[in-house]
């Protein structure tokens, strides 16, 4: 009876495929496997998917992990479960009034075409985030953020699907909790909800972020004299283009760390020892340490055993050179983090998912 039901589905779903590398659905570019792997590209897909159980496994049992761009996560060893691809699509303005547009984005589109799509028209609000890897689910999940701008600056809200109940739930800015590189999604829903869109408030004017001096440095190189989008935009990527390696030449998964946050006390007490300490203050008398300035001071810069390493010119951003495992990049990490611990008395987050 089990058989002919796991029948049915496949034929139902299309093609769930069995025993799938997972190497080029990941950006740090790790050979593990997934022992079953699906695609979906509408709620009704995603609804069957999740009613795939095959013989050999008790319905509901079956691990699910829901990939997107593959950017944000390291595979330390194989998926004993099924792997649905997130290829939701979709570009649209839904509203608009005198100050905004309203734009959503389907999960499965590219974050770097998304802002150029709203750049080319004339949208503002996503330029300081431009070639950020990834995909639009992504973006609220970890509330993405870079020179001065974060998701939650621009968001509107989201439609998401509940995995047990089987329904479409609609999160507004308050609903999702963004914090630092978190969401409500990340905590208190961590596994429970796919998201299928979400809809960013966009300027019809344009109010330029360029706080950051490594922008402002940028746009004087380039010969900026009319600050526009475009222009904010392209000495970003100039920026980016820089520092980070390119996934598709060495894999990573951009900032590996997220950069810490401690009180003002510790961090003068951490500045009368290190004078060289690189420190943001925060609006509650907390300041947010440059976690790459804190592993670099422990000498990791550079670093390589094997083909696993910490990036020449950015030390936040660990790499695979070609044929490292997950396992080893992770213990790498954990080496990272046992050092910055000993001589900062800080202990380092991971930004980056592991599995």
């Amino acid at each position: 009876m089990q058989t002919k039901k796991y029948n049915r589905i496949k034929e139902m779903i299309g093609m769930i495929e069995e025993n799938i590398s997972l190497k080029n659905y990941n950006t740090f570019g790790i050979d593990a496997t997934a022992h079953y792997f699906a695609r979906f590209r509408s709620v009704d897909e995603l609804s069957a998917h999740l009613d795939f159980s095959p013989p050999s496994v008790s319905p509901n049992s079956m691990p699910i992990l829901l990939l997107g761009g593959g950017s944000n996560l390291l595979f330390t060893k194989d998926f004993d479960g099924l792997v649905l691809k997130n290829e939701l699509g979709g570009i649209e303005k839904i509203r608009e009034d005198e100050e905004y547009v309203y734009i959503k984005a389907g999960a499965g589109v590219n974050w770097h075409q998304l802002v150029i799509h709203c750049i080319q028209n004339n949208w503002a609000g996503m330029e300081n985030l431009s070639l950020i890897p990834g995909n639009v689910g992504a973006s609220p999940m970890q509330n993405i953020g870079a020179y001065g701008v974060e998701i939650k600056d621009i968001f509107f809200e989201l439609d998401a699907f509940h995995l047990k109940e089987k329904s479409v739930v609609t999160f507004n800015l308050e609903e999702c909790e963004f914090g630092y590189r978190e969401s409500i999604f990340k905590r208190k829903y961590n596994k429970q909800f796919v998201i299928l869109n979400v809809t960013y408030r966009l300027r019809k004017v344009p109010v330029f972020k360029t706080s950051y001096a490594a922008v402002d440095q940028k746009l004087v190189k380039m010969g900026v004299t009319e600050l526009s989008i475009q222009a904010i935009s392209e000495a970003i990527i100039s920026i980016r283009q820089g520092k980070l390696p390119t996934p598709s030449e060495i894999g990573n998964a951009g900032s590996f760390f997220k950069n810490p946050e401690i009180n003002q006390h510790q961090f003068e007490s951490l500045s009368n020892e290190f004078p060289g300490i690189i420190g943001f203050p925060l609006a509650d008398e907390r300041v947010k340490i440059a976690a790459g300035w804190l592993i670099e001071q422990c000498g990791w810069k550079g670093y390589r055993k094997g083909d696993a390493g910490c990036y020449s010119k950015q030390a936040l951003v660990l790499v695979n050179y070609g044929h490292s495992t997950g396992a080893q990049i992770f213990e790498l990490s954990e080496s990272i983090v046992a050092s910055v611990k000993d001589k900062f008395g800080i202990e380092l987050e991971r930004e980056v998912n592991i599995m």
